[in-house]
């Protein structure tokens, strides 16, 4: 349904632009956004290549086992049926890691990872399970205390102190998590 209204949207601005012979403006807009979007896309690369390559190295060096522990407690009670030490719980405990550093991009081999171990542990259904359900849950309304991927936007498009924004996201993505959460674990127990 977005590629439909994303594709509406450039098919009107090209009809616009003929009938109101802006076709110069239109083929101005074309290349300067393309040559934006080139230069974004290196930036973002950057960022995205240094906090996967560290992920990796936390992984590898057992820090996710460290990081399992570190959010046993709150995990134990949204996932009871998880095993501490079980692949599917460290795996979201990096995916939250990554989220609560603002690393979107670096959180989703984690969160793919996550579902898939929650997928065989939920025998392989079609129906997702209430573990499934909340990590999902979890996964899009996170929690970031330090929102790094915004912060290098911020800084790449000229803000003066592009970690400005800390409270209001601290306390706009704390709200959604948590009303996010109440919603699925209540319609959780519902089911159950």
């Amino acid at each position: 349904m977005l590629n439909f209204i994303w594709s509406l949207i450039v098919v009107s601005s090209i009809i616009c632009a003929v009938f109101l012979g802006k076709t110069q403006n239109l083929s101005n807009a074309f290349i300067d956004s393309t040559a934006d979007a080139v230069q974004l896309l290196l930036t973002l690369a950057g960022v995205i290549c240094l906090w996967s390559g560290l992920m990796k190295i936390a992984e590898r060096s057992g820090l996710t086992s460290a990081a399992a522990k570190l959010f046993g407690v709150p995990l134990r009670k949204l996932f009871p049926r998880l095993e501490r030490n079980s692949a599917a719980f460290e795996a979201i405990s990096m995916n939250i890691s990554a989220n609560l550093l603002g690393l979107g991009s670096t959180a989703t081999p984690f969160g793919l990872k996550a579902m898939k171990e929650l997928n065989k542990l939920n025998g392989g259904r079609d129906t997702a399970s209430d573990e499934m359900v909340i990590f999902v849950v979890m996964n899009t309304a996170s929690l970031q205390l330090f929102p790094t991927m915004l912060g290098s936007l911020r800084g790449t498009y000229g803000s003066a102190a592009p970690f400005e924004i800390l409270v209001p996201v601290w306390i706009s993505s704390s709200a959604a998590l948590t009303i996010a959460l109440i919603i699925a674990c209540t319609g959780n127990k519902r089911r159950i």
